[in-house]
């Protein structure tokens, strides 16, 4: 009796009625704080689920927020006209006033194009052989080009000019983005080697995401490529209309560029590339989800497994709380709340790891910095939900345990 006045006087003992929030709250964390190492090796596994679901939950928004962001900065009412293929197969052509008739379409705001120069090649220096292009294309240009495909953020122009009506007819060049890259090529006033003579570089071009072509391409004067071998038909016509005008636009773009042959005519809206990529990292995520899913799993039921053997460690104090008064709900709320808490400690690590990825390729990414409310709720809902159901077995299985059995334990 003297001993177990001192246990009851050393530690206060809950209502056996009642066994409030915070005495719960204590019990799990005196529990965990009693083996530390095996705590924490148990919650990595929950961390490591919770920061792969949250970074991945947390990237694809903030990359949907940068990806739309780019979208209405880019704008959606470009539409490109490209010569499609004839009922023999081959390649048919858009015709020479092809650009003043697009021009004249209602809601019409600026139109333009390149013309591909055939057999003409761009290298670095005349030593280098015809047959290795880069993949770089040789395209005659209107000079209002870069006032159709300028809207953005930044500058059309990286460094330089663009052609002008008097560059225009001599042997001058306008490197695209990825075509200076390959050429070696970063300033304005270098030399490259094109259809057998030399071309001065006026000016080089930043990345045009709604026109991919352009970045591969060298980009002459329309007159001077006419000496090359440039039969003057367009090969891509961009044209911008206000944005309440593009569907109709796009339903009259083919008739009116060629009135005989509309179905000789490729009409595409180049911003609906962009916005199919909001598809596919969507399904790329739903894997990385179940891969995050799975490292989910694998720490639940190592939380659970070390529950069970805590349970067998613990059976003395387990008999001796039932032989104070203790219940068995009050028993098995006792394990499932240092489950729960195990298991919520592994998701708090894991969402900061998650958010802090997040928040680092944002700011790398120059993405807006969204809050991923979907991915801080995921997380905190996984990590209570797997700590309750790792915790089930185990607190059911002590709560069942005989108090003399348990006392009788070695």
């Amino acid at each position: 009796m003297t001993v177990i006045t001192r246990i009851t006087d050393s530690v206060p003992l809950p209502d056996p009625a009642r066994l409030r929030s915070g005495d719960l709250l204590r019990v799990g964390l005196g529990g965990l704080r009693g083996r530390p190492l095996r705590a924490a090796l148990s919650a990595l596994g929950i961390a490591i689920g919770i920061a792969a679901v949250a970074a991945v939950l947390g990237i694809s928004t903030v990359s949907r927020a940068g990806l739309m962001q780019q979208i209405e900065t880019l704008g959606t009412n470009m539409l490109t006209v490209a010569p499609g293929k004839t009922l023999s197969g081959q390649t048919a052509y858009l015709p020479r006033d092809a650009v003043a008739m697009v021009r004249r379409i209602p809601g019409v705001t600026s139109a333009s194009a390149v013309g591909t120069v055939p057999g003409a090649t761009v290298r670095r220096t005349d030593k280098i052989p015809v047959v290795e292009t880069g993949g770089i294309a040789v395209q005659a240009t209107r000079l209002d080009l870069l006032a159709t495909l300028g809207k953005g953020d930044g500058p059309a122009l990286k460094t330089g000019r663009f052609l002008n009506e008097a560059t225009a007819r001599y042997p001058v060049v306008v490197l695209g983005a990825i075509a200076a890259d390959r050429l070696g090529i970063r300033h304005a006033g270098d030399q490259v080697f094109i259809a057998g003579r030399w071309f001065t570089v006026s000016g080089i071009l930043n990345t045009l995401p709604l026109a991919p072509a352009i970045d591969r391409s060298a980009l002459i004067g329309w007159p001077h490529a006419t000496g090359l071998g440039f039969n003057g038909h367009p090969t891509t016509i961009y044209e911008r209309s206000t944005d309440s005008t593009v569907n109709a636009v796009h339903a009259v773009l083919a008739e009116t560029v060629s009135p005989e042959h509309p179905d000789e005519v490729d009409v595409s809206r180049p911003s609906e590339a962009l916005t199919a990529q909001l598809a596919a990292e969507s399904t790329f995520n739903g894997l990385l989800l179940g891969l995050g899913a799975v490292a989910l799993l694998v720490g639940g039921v190592g939380i659970a497994n070390i529950m069970v053997i805590s349970v067998l460690e613990r059976r003395q104090e387990i008999g001796l709380r039932r032989a104070l008064g203790a219940t068995r709900r009050q028993i098995r709320l006792q394990f499932l709340a240092e489950s729960v808490t195990l298991s919520a400690l592994g998701g708090a690590i894991g969402l900061l790891l998650g958010l802090g990825t997040t928040l680092g390729y944002a700011i790398y990414r120059s993405w807006p910095l969204v809050l991923p409310v979907e991915a801080i709720a995921a997380g905190t809902a996984a990590s209570v939900i797997i700590g309750a159901l790792a915790g089930l077995y185990p607190a059911r299985r002590a709560a069942l345990l005989p108090p003399t059995q348990a006392l009788s334990s070695p």
